[in-house]
């Protein structure tokens, strides 16, 4: 197994395993956090369990943590790596890089360190902008793909800046996150306030206090502020590759989950845009936050998913 040096040191605190809040009863046991140095960056990974390699990458304005639920079912049968993205978390937060080719270069050389050639990918919300272009940048090592819960830049036909006001709330925070600076300073002291409603109006089953509070507390220091809103500063870039990506369509078995009072049958149709082999869920009685608002129905799905993946 190839790993540098620093990958030997043990993150410790608030962000780790050791130091988030309220983790499955014996999660401790079966995953631990650790840092890999790819490069360019440091990486802060969660990895744990026996099977074929498992990719989990979350969305804005998360974590790793977001699969917390998931994780110690998926271990049975897979080897889960969890990581935090550049910018986010634990992970270093390097001035450039948040288009979503390099985001995705990130996780191969990450997977390239743990010794995984080849792998599938669960991505929710910008994780699935991420899983995207790991599909199409690097179709030699993706097996199996599901993602959740967001439209896809460049290639959903983009809403009317004029929109109803149901979809405005669930899309303004894109236009608000991209810009290059006002958007610090107004959220800046008030992140409770900004990132608390993100939680509480995209859920239809409320997230735990304390998990609003940990996602919250990660985005007061000024740096990592200014990190969460990099992917979507990039999107120029982004919109820009997913355009090119579009042009060869995706063959590889897709699982496309919307909650039932978030965008439902539209990821679906999003993924019909760029790929060939696409199924359908909608997740009952679920909003945005997939993996946490029903992780049983989540875990559900996603085990049937990689059945033939994992044998």
């Amino acid at each position: 197994m190839l790993m540098s040096s620093s990958a030997a040191t043990t993150p410790e605190g608030p962000g780790s395993v050791s130091g988030v809040p309220h983790l499955p009863e014996g999660f401790t046991g079966t995953f631990t956090s650790r840092y890999v140095d790819t490069g360019d960056l440091r990486q802060h990974v969660v990895t744990g369990g026996d099977g074929p390699p498992l990719l989990l990458v979350h969305g804005w304005p998360q974590t790793w943590y977001a699969w917390r639920l998931v994780m110690p079912a998926l271990a049975r049968d897979f080897s889960v790596v969890a990581p935090d993205q550049r910018g986010t978390g634990l992970s270093g937060r390097p001035e450039g890089g948040y288009d979503t080719g390099t985001l995705a270069a990130d996780l191969v050389a990450l997977m390239d360190a743990l010794g995984h050639r080849r792998f599938a990918v669960a991505g929710h919300d910008t994780g699935m902008w991420i899983g995207y272009a790991l599909a199409a940048d690097h179709p030699g090592r993706i097996d199996r793909l599901a993602v959740a819960e967001t439209p896809l830049p460049g290639v959903s036909p983009s809403p009317p800046l004029f929109a109803s006001a149901h979809l405005n709330n669930a899309l303004w925070h894109f236009a608000f996150n991209r810009l290059a600076e006002v958007n610090d300073q107004l959220a800046t002291g008030r992140e409770e306030i900004y990132f608390g409603w993100q939680f509480a109006t995209k859920a239809a089953r409320k997230l735990p206090e304390y998990a609003v509070r940990y996602y919250v507390d990660t985005l007061t220091d000024p740096e990592a502020l200014h990190a969460s809103f990099a992917i979507y500063r990039a999107l120029d870039a982004t919109i820009a590759q997913n355009q090119r990506r579009k042009e060869r369509r995706l063959t590889l078995p897709i699982l496309a989950i919307g909650g039932q009072y978030s965008l439902g049958e539209q990821i679906a149709d999003t993924m019909k845009l760029a790929a060939d082999d696409v199924q359908a869920l909608v997740v009952p009685g679920c909003a945005h936050w997939v993996a946490e608002e029903t992780p049983e129905e989540t875990l559900a799905a996603l085990t049937a998913f990689l059945a033939p993946y994992r044998g």
